[in-house]
């Protein structure tokens, strides 16, 4: 089972949400269908769902490997490398 290697080089604690939307789509004037944020930085960005794949598009200018799920009730993670649930 293929395991993320990026896991154990996360900062404690968690980074604080820069934002409590993704500041790309507000800017847009567009709205996420769900929110992720980053565990390196902080920053929120929208779900692959939503029209502008904000958190994905971080992900690739920042190199920031791990985000997880900024949604009430919801504790996922998902690391963009290794392409696995964290």
């Amino acid at each position: 089972m293929k395991q993320c290697t990026h896991a154990d080089a996360l900062p404690h604690p968690e980074p604080s949400a820069l934002s409590e939307t993704c500041p790309e789509c507000l800017a847009a004037g567009t709205h996420p269908v769900q929110l992720r944020l980053c565990l390196t930085c902080g920053h929120v960005g929208c779900c692959d769902s939503s029209p502008g794949r904000h958190a994905t598009e971080h992900h690739e200018k920042s190199g920031h490997p791990v985000m997880r799920t900024f949604e009430p009730g919801e504790n996922w993670r998902w690391c963009f490398v290794d392409h696995v649930l964290v």
